[in-house]
């Protein structure tokens, strides 16, 4: 399994913005099999963290044709800059039950 870490700082996030973010979520698990997707924001940061089970969904995604809109937009309009790490998980432990 893999996670893509996006973090940004926040210039403006605008309609188009939370519109696109709602189609990308739910394209990231009904076409490239996203496991599992968290965002956070606080003051003029953002984190996302989603999960993939191989780096193919992770290249596929990144391709996507809506997604390198949203990428373009993103530099252009909605954060002064950002940073993307992919990582794969080696280790994972369970939670409390």
């Amino acid at each position: 399994m893999y996670a893509v870490i996006f973090r940004a700082r926040i210039a403006n996030l605008d309609e188009e913005y939370v519109r696109l973010a709602a189609q990308l979520r739910q394209l990231a698990f009904e076409k490239y099999g996203c496991l599992d997707f968290i965002a956070l924001s606080e003051g003029e940061q953002e984190l996302a963290i989603s999960y993939w089970p191989d780096e193919d969904a992770i290249v596929a995604w990144k391709a996507d044709p809506l997604h390198r809109h949203a990428q373009q937009q993103g530099r252009k309009l909605w954060y002064q800059d950002y940073q993307v790490q992919v990582v794969k998980v080696t280790r994972q432990y369970p939670a409390l039950q």
